[in-house]
């Protein structure tokens, strides 16, 4: 059954000359529209971690609130306002950092922290198994940066370690 609602999703995607709708990390500005203006209850967007690009900090900027109370997990703490970043020792001084996707509701705000104070290594892409792909994308209409993009339903995701020309 599962199969053949994603061959489902993915011929009326097709039928649609082949293209999806996706955020480009480079032009995106965090400004929060992607959580508020989906047509869907919950966005399509997610926040996405490269591991590979990680620097595993102790006070990530994604996960942290500016200046926190304390270097734990209390939710006073966290710059994620749904908690769906998880944080685990991987051995002293590192830690990694997870999304639990249920959970995040594209707000942008680890993504942003990551962007300002770190490597960039959170970023929001548009999962395609939830995605619509509608014509007029709401979040493309309101996006300040242009950053919502058509790619080939192919290669429907952004490789952020790919060099750029």
């Amino acid at each position: 059954m599962l199969l053949g609602g994603t061959m489902g999703a993915l011929g009326a995607r097709l039928a649609r000359g082949g293209t999806v709708w996706q955020i480009d990390p480079r032009k995106c500005t965090q400004c929060g529209q992607c959580a508020t203006h989906c047509v869907l209850d919950q966005s399509a967007v997610r926040c996405f971690q490269e591991f590979a690009m990680c620097g595993y900090c102790d006070l990530c900027t994604g996960f942290f609130e500016p200046a926190p109370n304390e270097r734990n997990e209390g939710a006073e703490n966290q710059l994620c306002p749904a908690g769906a970043i998880k944080r685990r020792d991987v051995g002293d001084p590192y830690y990694e950092y997870t999304i639990d996707e249920a959970l995040c509701i594209a707000c942008a705000r680890c993504v942003k922290g990551c962007a300002q104070f770190c490597n960039g290594s959170f970023y929001l892409q548009v999962r395609h198994d939830i995605c619509v792909n509608c014509n007029e994308c709401a979040i493309a209409a309101a996006c300040p940066s242009d950053a919502f993009i058509r790619l080939p339903a192919s290669k429907p995701y952004f490789d952020r370690l790919a060099k750029t020309a």
